[in-house]
């Protein structure tokens, strides 16, 4: 067991850890971006996003602004004397040392690097999942969290034992550790949740209409969706056939307004004039008050409340049948996480 005296950084090597094996064999950390050319760790953050934003001007503001971040973090925050740590995924080991230089520019890539003497190394198996997850951020610079760096040190073994000599030291109980990757796929999950509803809140008024209306159809109805203009109650009309021939017909009114709930007034004008054999769905991201949930609840017509999570479980739930359109308007990725 060893312990270091410094902050640790961890610095990821590239995409695909394609700089590890340069980081290892020269004895360095890099990071940068090729085309802003060399820069002075006395550079102001203006300054530095303007040079992005000259540099890569087809990409989106707020990304180049967290790569000026994380460029200005390398040079100013980043000291002589911390401690470096890399990841090699292909033998799945992390490389620590000590760095000893402060920023240097060269031709790259990376342009930007400090010297580093690499001293210890520790496979990925022998650490927690909680210690994995914490290190498994996308980020090209940051400092894992306390637990994390005790752990790395506390497993960490010198670089004279080759990796395939290193024995897994007892790791933590099985049922300890299944229970804190469940616990993890669990908060992964609630973030993604999070997520979700927050792009779809970002929807303005008539993309909520056409992602509701692209739902129903992913439910096998054909929809007819209100053109813009004066409010007639209904926002949508949904049907097996789509001219209301044959049943369910279903009436649908659509409020985006955010951290607004609906009353019980607006449940009672939605449903004047809807008559028996008239399905109603009333879908509004602010959420419903108290009274306007009891209203529904004893309206002779059925009606379904439908708030912003509940469209967002919807949307998951019919995300295979959603047609290209729809899914433009909230584009998702199918994300596998290991069971059992």
């Amino acid at each position: 067991m060893v312990t270091a005296n410094k902050r640790l950084w961890f610095i990821r090597a590239g995409r695909d850890a394609a700089f590890f094996d340069a980081f290892k064999a020269e004895g360095h950390v890099g990071i940068g971006w090729d085309k802003v050319g060399p820069l002075a760790p006395d550079l102001s953050a203006d300054e530095l996003e303007a040079r992005f934003a000259k540099a890569y001007p087809e990409d989106k503001e707020g990304t180049r602004r967290v790569w000026a971040a994380q460029v200005r973090r390398f040079m100013r925050d980043v000291e002589q004397g911390d401690s470096a740590v890399t990841y090699d995924p292909n033998e799945r080991v992390y490389l620590l040392g000590r760095i000893e230089s402060g920023v240097e520019n060269r031709a790259g890539p990376p342009p930007l690097v400090r010297r580093v003497r690499w001293t210890h190394h520790v496979l990925r198996n022998q650490l927690s999942a909680a210690t994995r997850n914490g290190l498994g951020s996308i980020a090209t610079l940051f400092r894992p969290s306390a637990e994390a760096t005790a752990e790395l040190w506390a497993q960490a073994v010198e670089l004279e034992r080759p990796v395939a000599s290193l024995a897994p030291t007892p790791a933590p109980a099985v049922d300890s550790d299944e229970g804190t990757e469940a616990v993890l796929r669990e908060e992964q999950f609630e973030k993604a949740e999070q997520f979700i509803e927050d792009r779809i809140a970002r929807l303005n008024w008539s993309e909520m209409q056409e992602l509701v209306a692209g739902i129903l159809r992913a439910m096998g109805y054909r929809t007819r969706v209100a053109a813009p203009g004066a409010d007639r109650g209904v926002d949508i009309f949904a049907s097996p056939d789509g001219l209301g021939l044959q049943e369910p017909r279903i009436f649908c009114e659509v409020k985006h307004r955010v951290g607004e709930s609906m009353n019980s007034q607006s449940i009672r004008a939605f449903l004047g004039g809807r008559k028996q054999g008239d399905r109603c769905l009333y879908v509004s991201t602010g959420g419903f008050t108290k009274d306007a949930r009891y209203e529904a609840d004893r309206s002779s017509v059925p009606l379904r409340l439908l708030t912003l999570s509940d469209l967002r479980e919807l949307l998951v739930e019919q995300y295979e049948n959603l047609d290209a359109e729809t899914r433009a308007l909230v584009p998702l990725k199918k994300l596998y996480w290991p069971v059992g």
